[in-house]
């Protein structure tokens, strides 16, 4: 047991060495959105799924059932 507990934190001090050299390297790291901010741009599918979606929803408040009074 205490080799398999060595083994893992050998494994967790390599992790965090890792990490604190991309913290200290000054680059600042981007969240996933900006990561693939454009990623479909000028894509026609793309825009043809958002334009679906947006009529589903509006579908969805325009069939709405008003409650009786």
């Amino acid at each position: 047991m205490p080799k398999q507990l060595e083994e893992r934190v050998a494994s967790l001090e390599a992790e965090v060495k890792q990490l604190k050299s991309k913290v200290e390297s000054g680059v600042p790291l981007k969240p996933w959105w900006e990561k693939i901010a454009g990623t479909f741009a000028d894509n026609s599918a793309y825009d043809e799924a958002m334009q679906l979606g947006r009529e589903y929803r509006d579908s969805l408040r325009t069939n709405s059932v008003e409650p009786d009074e």
